[in-house]
């Protein structure tokens, strides 16, 4: 069998292998958000171990392992349909995206051996940019805050639609000054906070500075007019937190 980790090109730069990563990623996280329940179905108990692939052409599959020995790359988690029906749906699935956050990074950082240093220190930056599928999949908040935005202070970052279409990228001060910095490639993979939805170039989203999280403005009911008047955002989720006593 063509074996379902397989890649028809072997990715050797950063940027192909961070694509790479990136794809299948993507790939899993659709398998156990929007496409949860095929995904699911697909992990009957009463089948031979099974492991969930994220492939590198952005799709996902539920299959047996490899059978060469060694493998061609590292294999994912095996057996993931026998906990199916005796753990908590969420439990199971938080578990799966653990060891699918673990999977992802080893096939990345094999095809990775042969960068030097500073170009695996650079893709391991670009992959903690993004949320891991754990993460997404919980809901749990990021950990880790950008140190642009920790540097920076009390800063909203807010993505707006400009006229022709595209999208800017703006940190706004407590001031009012305006800076440009990310470009649109970098918010590819954003998931939304509320609805689990992936970025698109064509909708309007914002920022909480509180959590890090991405939104859909119309998820959280913010219009690109509204965002504007905005100094410093905090999604619904850190707005109804409790506030702690003077």
């Amino acid at each position: 069998m063509d074996g379902p980790a397989n890649s028809s090109t072997t990715p050797r730069t950063v940027e192909e292998i961070f694509k790479d990563f990136r794809n299948r990623r993507t790939a899993i996280v659709r398998a156990l958000t929007s496409d949860v329940e095929e995904f699911s179905n697909l992990c009957d108990p009463d089948k031979d171990n099974l492991c969930l692939y994220g492939l590198s052409n952005g799709t996902w599959e539920v299959t047996l392992p490899a059978e060469e020995v060694p493998t061609e790359l590292p294999e994912p988690a095996l057996g993931i349909n026998f906990a199916r029906d005796g753990m908590n749906r969420k439990d199971w699935l938080s578990l799966v995206a653990v060891h699918s956050d673990s999977w992802l990074l080893s096939v990345a950082f094999y095809y990775a051996a042969r960068l030097n240093r500073n170009d695996r220190k650079r893709l391991f930056g670009m992959i903690n940019d993004l949320p891991t599928v754990y993460e997404v999949v919980s809901g749990g908040p990021r950990q880790i805050k950008d140190r642009s935005s920790v540097d920076s202070g009390s800063k909203s970052k807010i993505t707006k639609q400009s006229s022709d279409g595209q999208l800017e990228n703006m940190s706004r001060g407590a001031g009012g000054h305006e800076g440009y910095g990310e470009d649109d490639g970098e918010h590819s993979e954003t998931i939304c906070g509320y609805c689990n939805g992936v970025y698109s170039a064509d909708e309007f989203w914002i920022c909480c500075d509180v959590c890090e999280r991405w939104y859909h403005g119309k998820c959280v009911k913010i219009t690109p007019a509204k965002a504007d008047s905005i100094k410093q955002y905090k999604c619904p989720s850190c707005s109804s937190s409790k506030k702690p006593r003077q």
